[in-house]
């Protein structure tokens, strides 16, 4: 792997697109002050994500973008793109070409891309650290650097080290793992106490729940009921209404009947009671009594004709004889029936007027009395209607009483089971009140215990989170010293004849010098310094095992090396023979094989240079003194100084030390995890203790405010049946005034209709005309009985005058008209012949008007007739409307009542639809559909065929499913959705959990 090219764009100096190919090897940049090759090492820095602008020697990182010259003006971004060779693999990406590229915007926006597909920065460092390059690699040497790497200190220099070695990115990335896994310990305990928090909630709110899925199925049967009840009495109340509306057609049609009845009957009565019968009646009684009168007078002029013809036949006679004397007689006898006649003439028409004046009385009584007989049929016909209103205001005012006592009695039981409720609500409030009272202190001690556990579940999490930092803090001293005693073990496997030896596993060859060796703390140095070369020597058991181990080298051409024989005698040498301050053989502070021991027995540790001095001064001994601090002094040599480069001794010493610290902190790790888990078993009993105690307290809590719920609940429905009592105490007291009122319309009605029938219906007597009628005939017959008689005394009285008159006449001519006689004879001859003429013609004449007076008669006797029996037919009539009023009256009073009634129904049918539209959200159509009387019932289980409808039970149904809700008293309606909604993010978060705890 190796740069293949740098392209700039923008960056800093570079204003025009600039790229450098390099070639395998080492390339060098050279060129004079300020041209930019700073710049191209800061582009490499760039590029590969370096984020201090203080780094690229700028004071803020828009400082990269190309800044301006005085002939050329600034730009807008800066970009670079590194193309990286990746034959061999070293990158971790499927390309043997691997391009980075960095775009920086003035507005202070930025991209990366990796082979021109857009990244994060952090996909960039984790792509070039597994390959040892990067912004903190230190493969990049800025200007500066050189002076801080050179005078770097151990642990700078471990660095450098570890950072070559690939240690460096993989503890970086354990420390980001470990913040990571600190931060997700922050949110487990986070998310743990969140999910004991959720599932504290999920019990109450499960009950509530379960109460409400309860309610929710009680609610579905008693809605399902409800429905079918409603839709039945629906379908009920229609089917009235077209039983009533039928019937209420037929009674308006029956009404229309009678209506058309009863004015055909008026039009009939009018024409009954028209005066035209009376007077045709009254024109043919005329007629009759003209023919009468016309009939005598006829018989008046026969008769004198009769007697003329007498007469003259007689003055025939006596003229012949011309007696005087018996004209004289005559005369006397003439004057005598005159004066007679006159008297009888006068006599009747006195007897006339008379008559006239009686007849006139008769005719004006009859004509009284049939004008007393129409009022008196208008009179009846007033009563009767009068009469049919009186009754039917006292029906009215007694179906409204009824009505009224109806409604008292149906608000009276409403009143009297309100009452009941009201009682029993009461009852239950106060028996509440005091239970709730009792429960009070419990609540109290709960709250108590409660508080105490959460102070407990504090208390052992304090503890909890104390141990983990310091059991954080040791595993991540355990980790350091892991990874220092790695380092060492790395570091004490060089390649040379001693690895070769140690790889071969000989017979023999126990190891390293360093590995066999215990070194007090503080003499390491010295140890070292003492050994020499040997320190990174091999331990072999005998002499024969090291030649073993040197052929061993020579054949394989392994290396060379120095092995020290561990089997010698060293008894005589372990002695330090002045014993001066300070002053220890090497051997002393070491264990170690006899042959190192050896090795170290002439040597003396002490502990600096003065004491080396003081050494030297007071001893006499040949010995090799070393310091602590590693000087190695002879009385010929002294080799020292400041500390050089550890040897394996020391290397090894520290690996023991770090293994015993290792030792010595998993012993701690073991211990502070076993309080650990103590604590942590001691937390969940104080949680389950404090979970306990929260769902004693929240059962305790929800119990109090189910109480106090219910107690509310029933308070509200303690006012409520307070105000329906008083409400129904009101629509009481208005229906006994309705009621008291109705009564007294009542009475007034029937008191109206008493007083109308005390009046008495108008009778009429047709008696009293027939006798009327009956005089006026017999006034008339004595009228014209007087008249024929006055008729004939007139004529007599005209004819004996005439006569008189003729006598006289004769008497004074008889003397001077005997010439007369002849012409006077033939004058009598003449009327004679004449008189005998008009009596031939009479009888003719008196046949036919007695055939046209019999007419009459019988004309008259036929009107008669027929006003009797109209008469009759007007009673019949006035009878039949009447009846027909009365009929009317009735058939209307029914049709109202039906009216009412279908009002009613249509109101409660209203009601009904007003109530499914309400209560149930279905319009009548769908009701009807869905749940109508005509609609099987599914059975609830399963199996079973349909049912048939039926009132009495789905009301039964109704009325156990309405008991069980108001046993089950309030429910939370969004309990369900909660609950559901609380479960599944319980499940998520305890999920959650789970996968953080395995990650973790």
């Amino acid at each position: 792997m190796h740069l293949k090219s740098l392209t700039l764009k923008g960056f800093k100096s570079f204003a025009q697109p600039t790229t450098f190919q390099f070639e395998r090897g080492v390339t060098c940049v050279v060129g004079p002050n300020g041209s930019g090759k700073s710049n191209v090492v800061d582009a490499l820095a760039w590029v590969m994500g370096e984020q201090g602008a203080k780094t690229l020697r700028g004071g803020k990182m828009e400082d990269v973008i190309f800044a301006g010259t005085a002939t050329k003006g600034p730009l807008g971004r800066a970009e670079v793109m590194l193309t990286i060779d990746n034959t061999d693999g070293a990158l971790p990406i499927e390309y043997t070409e691997v391009t980075i590229s960095r775009t920086l915007f003035r507005s202070g926006g930025s991209e990366y891309a990796i082979n021109g597909d857009p990244c994060r920065l952090l996909d960039v460092q984790e792509l070039l650290s597994d390959s040892g390059l990067g912004r903190e690699m230190h493969v990049i040497v800025g200007q500066g650097q050189l002076d801080s790497v050179l005078r770097a200190t151990p642990e700078e220099r471990r660095g450098f080290i570890e950072e070559a070695a690939g240690i460096l990115k993989h503890r970086r990335r354990k420390e980001k793992t470990e913040r990571k896994i600190e931060a997700m310990q922050a949110n487990l305990s986070r998310l743990s106490d969140l999910a004991g928090e959720v599932r504290r909630q999920l019990k109450p709110l499960g009950a509530q729940a379960e109460i409400a899925r309860e309610a929710q199925n009680i609610a579905s049967q008693a809605r399902d009921a409800k429905s079918r009840v409603l839709a039945n009495d629906i379908v009920v109340i229609q089917r009235s209404l077209e039983t009533t509306a039928t019937s209420e057609s037929q009674r308006r049609s029956e009404r229309n009947i009678l209506q058309e009845m009863l004015s055909e009957n008026t039009k009939r009565l009018t024409q009954l009671e028209s005066p035209e019968l009376n007077q045709k009646l009254d024109r043919a009684r005329q007629i009759s009594f003209d023919f009468d009168s016309l009939q005598e007078r006829i018989r008046s002029i026969s008769n004198i004709a009769s007697a003329r013809v007498a007469l003259l036949e007689s003055s025939d006679q006596e003229q012949s004889k011309f007696d005087i004397s018996s004209i004289t007689v005559d005369i006397e006898k003439a004057a005598a029936e005159m004066a007679r006649l006159e008297q009888e003439v006068i006599r009747l028409n006195q007897s006339l007027g008379l008559a006239e004046q009686s007849r006139n009385v008769a005719r004006d009584g009859l004509d009284q009395f049939d004008a007393k007989a129409q009022e008196q049929n208008s009179l009846i016909s007033k009563f009767d209607l009068e009469l049919a209103e009186f009754a039917n205001n006292v029906k009215v005012a007694e179906s409204k009483l009824e009505a009224f006592r109806n409604e008292k009695t149906r608000h009276q039981e409403i009143l009297t089971a309100a009452k009941l409720r009201h009682e029993e609500q009461s009852r239950q409030y106060k028996d509440l009140e005091s239970l709730l009272s009792q429960n009070q202190p419990s609540a109290s001690n709960l709250e108590s215990n409660y508080e105490a556990a959460q102070k407990a579940v504090s208390d052992a999490g304090t503890k909890i989170e104390s141990l983990r930092d310091q059991l954080h803090e040791a595993e991540r001293e355990k980790d350091a010293l892991a990874g220092k005693r790695s380092a060492l073990n790395l570091t004490l496997e060089q390649k040379d004849g001693a690895s070769s030896l140690t790889q071969a596993q000989l017979r023999g060859i126990r190891g390293l010098v360093a590995n066999h060796m215990r070194i007090e703390p503080g003499f390491e140095q010295a140890i070292a310094a003492a050994l020499g070369s040997l320190a990174d020597a091999l331990v072999a058991e005998d002499m024969e095992s090291g030649l073993s181990a040197l052929e061993h080298l020579k054949r394989t051409d392994g290396g060379r090396v120095e092995i020290i024989i561990a089997d010698v005698d060293i008894r005589s040498e372990l002695s330090l023979g002045n014993q001066i301050a300070g002053a220890k053989l090497a051997s002393e502070v070491v264990s170690a094989p006899d042959g190192i021991l050896k090795l170290l027995s002439t040597v003396v540790i002490v502990d600096d240079l003065d004491s080396a001095r003081n050494y030297f001064r007071s001893s006499g001994e040949d010995r090799q003194v070393i310091t602590k601090q590693g000087d190695v002094l002879t009385r010929a040599v002294l080799r020292g100084g400041s500390s050089s480069k550890p040897s394996k001794v020391e290397l090894v010493a520290e690996r023991d030390a770090a293994e015993a610290a290792l030792t010595r902190i998993g012993a701690r790790i073991e211990t502070i995890s076993s309080e650990l888990t103590q604590a942590k078993s001691n937390e969940l009993a104080a949680k389950n203790s404090a979970k306990q105690a929260l769902a004693e307290l929240n059962e305790q809590d929800a119990k109090l405010a189910s109480q106090a719920e219910q107690l509310g609940r029933i308070r509200v429905q303690v006012e409520a049946l307070q105000s329906e009592l008083d409400r129904l105490t009101t629509v009481a007291e208005a229906n006994e005034q309705a009621i008291a009122q109705a009564v007294q319309e009542l009475e007034d009605a029937k008191s109206r209709l008493r007083e109308f029938e005390n009046l008495g219906r108008p009778e009429q007597e047709l008696s009293d005309r027939d006798r009327l009628v009956e005089a006026l005939e017999k006034e008339r017959a004595k009228e014209l009985e007087i008249r024929v008689e006055l008729g004939a005394a007139t004529e007599r009285l005209r004819v004996e005058t005439e006569r008189a008159e003729n006598l006289a006449n004769q008497l004074d001519s008889s003397r001077a008209a005997v010439e007369q006689a002849i012409a006077a004879a033939k004058s009598r001859t003449a009327q004679l012949r004449s008189a005998r003429e008009v009596l031939k013609l009479l009888p003719v004449l008196i046949e036919n008007v007695s055939e046209s007076s019999n007419q009459a008669k019988r004309e008259y006797a036929l009107l008669d007739q027929e006003r009797s029996d109209q008469f009759q037919e007007l009673t019949k009539v006035r009878g039949d409307i009447a009846s027909i009023q009365q009929k009317l009256s009735e058939l209307t009073q029914s049709v109202h009542d039906i009216e009412l009634q279908n009002h009613e129904k249509r109101l409660n049918l209203a009601n009904l639809i007003t109530r499914a539209q309400e209560e149930l959200g279905l319009d009548e159509p769908t009701l009807l559909a869905e749940y109508g009387p005509d609609q099987l019932i599914p059975s609830r289980d399963e199996g079973k065929e349909p049912e048939v409808f039926n009132r009495e039970i789905q009301v039964q149904r109704l009325k156990d499913a309405e008991k069980l809700l108001e046993k089950l008293g309030r429910v939370n309606p969004l309990a369900l959705e909660e609950f559901a909604a609380l479960e599944q993010r319980h499940k998520f978060l305890t999920d959650q959990l789970q996968d953080l705890t395995e990650t973790r």
